[in-house]
Formats: C-alpha cells, sequence, structure tokens
C-alpha cells in the first residue's frame, strides 16, 4: 500500500449521515511552531483526560482559516503566532463510545514562528500549560496525544513539507455576503 494510503472498510463500517442531512466535517486549524529542535504543544484537559496537542481549534463563523490559527494560537499559548506556511490539510474520525459522537475532523495545519509569550494573558479554557517537546519525547508520549494527526503534523514539518500560505483562498464574501447575480 503506498504511503499515506487508507485502506478501504467495508460499506457497513462507514459513518452514514441522518436521512435528508448534509455530512459536514468540523474545520480545525492547527499550529506546528519549532524553535531549536523542540515543538511547541499544549497540556489540555479532554472527555479522556489530559492530552497533549498541537495548538489548534475550531475555525468561527465569518473567520479565515489563517485568522484562525493567529487566534487559537494566541488563546492557547499566549504568544503571537505569524504563520508561514501550509504544512497539509488532513481528515480523521474521531468515535466517543460513552458519547455515541462521532465527528469527522478537517485539519488545516500551519507552521511559523511565535512570539515572546505575554504573560497577563490567560490560557484559555481547559489548557493546563503550554510545552517544548523534542520529537523524541513526542514520541515517547503517545499516548498522551489528543489524536494521531499531533505528531502525523509534526512529521510532515520534520520531513520539510511546505506549501504556500495563498494554498487556502478566503473569499471577502466571508464578512460579506455575495451579491446575487
Amino acid at each position: 500500500m503506498p504511503p499515506h494510503a487508507i485502506p478501504v472498510p467495508s460499506a457497513d463500517a462507514l459513518p452514514t449521515a441522518p436521512p435528508r442531512s448534509r455530512w459536514k466535517p468540523s474545520v480545525t486549524v492547527a499550529a506546528v511552531i519549532e524553535q531549536e529542535g523542540r515543538y511547541l504543544l499544549v497540556e489540555e484537559h479532554t472527555a479522556e483526560g489530559l492530552r497533549l496537542n498541537n495548538p489548534a481549534g475550531h475555525l468561527e463563523l465569518a473567520e479565515s482559516p489563517l485568522e484562525a490559527v493567529r487566534r487559537e494560537v494566541l488563546e492557547e499559548t499566549r504568544c503571537a503566532f505569524e504563520p508561514e506556511a501550509i504544512v497539509g490539510i488532513y481528515m480523521a474520525r474521531f468515535t466517543r463510545e460513552g458519547a455515541g459522537e462521532d465527528v469527522t475532523y478537517l485539519r488545516i495545519t500551519y507552521s511559523g514562528r511565535v512570539g515572546p509569550e505575554e504573560p497577563s494573558r490567560a490560557l484559555d479554557e481547559g489548557i493546563v500549560r503550554t510545552l517544548w517537546l523534542t520529537h523524541e519525547e513526542l514520541v515517547a508520549q503517545q499516548a498522551r496525544h489528543r489524536s494521531e494527526m499531533v505528531l502525523r503534523c509534526i512529521e510532515d514539518h520534520r520531513r520539510g513539507v511546505r506549501h504556500p500560505l495563498s494554498l487556502v483562498h478566503a473569499d471577502a464574501t466571508l464578512v460579506t455576503p455575495a451579491r446575487k447575480p
């Protein structure tokens, strides 16, 4: 099987959308931030316990992915973030058995630089602390990762995967409704 190929499950193993509804993934953004061989992660409370994640979060109404990743990094790390490239666009499915929740995430991951920490700013709700970890430390703690995407994004970054920021275009209609023809 080629790298990054996904095995095709049987049709009865695939999720289904409720009748007469349109399936929509949850769109998130994330940041891979590396300095001197260490990666910036957040430790956060989740329904599954204390987990490690890239600074990440959901895209909000009338917000471009670029604006979202800047906001999320600032909220979760207290550091201003300047995106330089897109590492990748990822999809993953998460099932929370106890709650009967089945969510597919579409994640746009950026790489870039952070400014100094603003200690007077509070961390986002649920964030316990930030950590700078080496690749080896990240690999050793895979069981604590929020999802498989945490390490996958960092591995792609380590391989030098970079796409221009222009790969994702946010049209002005996000904040100004389009005119009808």
